[in-house]
C-alpha cells in the first residue's frame, strides 16, 4: 500500500467524540471475543469458501483462534472482520491481490483509533491512504483516485451487523448475546 500523502492536521474534538462512541459500542479491542467463520463471512459479505481460502492463503487470518484440525472453529475478531469487509470491497473494484495483501498488512499495523479515520482511495492499481479531507481532495485533484472506501463507514456498518449475531469468548462460555434460535435452545438445554 502506498502512503503517498500525509496529514499534519489534528482531528477535531467532535471527530474524537464520534470515534469514542464507535469504539465503545463495538468493543473492538476485546481480543477474547470473537465470531465464528459463518458469522464473519456473513458480516463481511463474502462466502464461507472465500473466508476459508483467505485464511489458508494467509490473506486474512483469524487473530483470536485459528483452525487446529477437523472440527475446530476459527474465531475472528471485530478488526479481522473489518479487514475482510475492506478486502471484499477492494477486490470488487479490481485491485490486484498483491496490492490488497500490502493494504491488509498496513491496516493490521494500525491502531483501532487510526482505522476509523482512514479513507482508502484507489485508481484500480495503487491503493492510497488518506486521513483527512484535504488529502482526499489533493489526491482527487491529481487525477489519481477513482473510488474510495471510508474504513470508519465500514466500521459503523459492521457494528450494526454484528450486534445481532452470536459471539463467543475464546477463554470462556460460548454464545455471548447470541440472537439466533439455535443458540437459545443450547442455553435452555444446558441450564435445564
Amino acid at each position: 500500500m502506498t502512503d503517498d500523502v500525509t496529514a499534519d492536521s489534528a482531528p477535531t474534538e467532535v471527530a474524537e467524540h464520534t470515534q469514542e462512541a464507535l469504539f465503545s459500542a463495538a468493543s473492538p479491542d476485546d481480543d477474547r471475543v470473537g465470531y465464528r467463520g459463518t458469522v464473519a463471512s456473513s458480516a463481511a459479505g463474502i462466502t464461507y469458501r472465500q473466508l476459508d481460502y483467505w485464511a489458508r492463503t494467509k490473506l486474512v487470518e483469524p487473530s483470536i483462534r485459528g483452525a487446529a484440525g477437523s472440527g475446530s472453529q476459527r474465531l475472528y475478531s471485530f478488526r479481522d472482520i473489518l479487514v475482510l469487509k475492506v478486502v471484499k470491497r477492494l477486490l470488487n473494484t479490481g485491485v490486484s491481490l498483491q496490492n490488497i495483501r500490502t493494504a491488509v498488512e498496513h491496516l493490521r499495523a494500525r491502531g483501532s483509533q487510526d482505522l476509523a479515520r482512514i479513507t482508502l482511495l484507489s485508481d484500480g492499481t495503487t491503493v492510497y491512504e488518506c486521513t483527512s479531507a484535504e488529502e482526499i481532495v489533493d489526491l482527487l485533484q491529481g487525477g489519481q483516485g477513482v473510488f474510495g472506501i471510508a474504513v470508519g463507514g465500514a466500521w459503523k456498518e459492521l457494528t450494526g451487523s454484528l450486534a445481532q449475531m452470536p459471539a463467543e469468548r475464546a477463554d470462556g462460555p460460548a454464545d455471548l448475546g447470541a440472537a439466533d434460535e439455535l443458540a437459545a435452545r443450547r442455553r435452555r438445554r444446558t441450564s435445564a
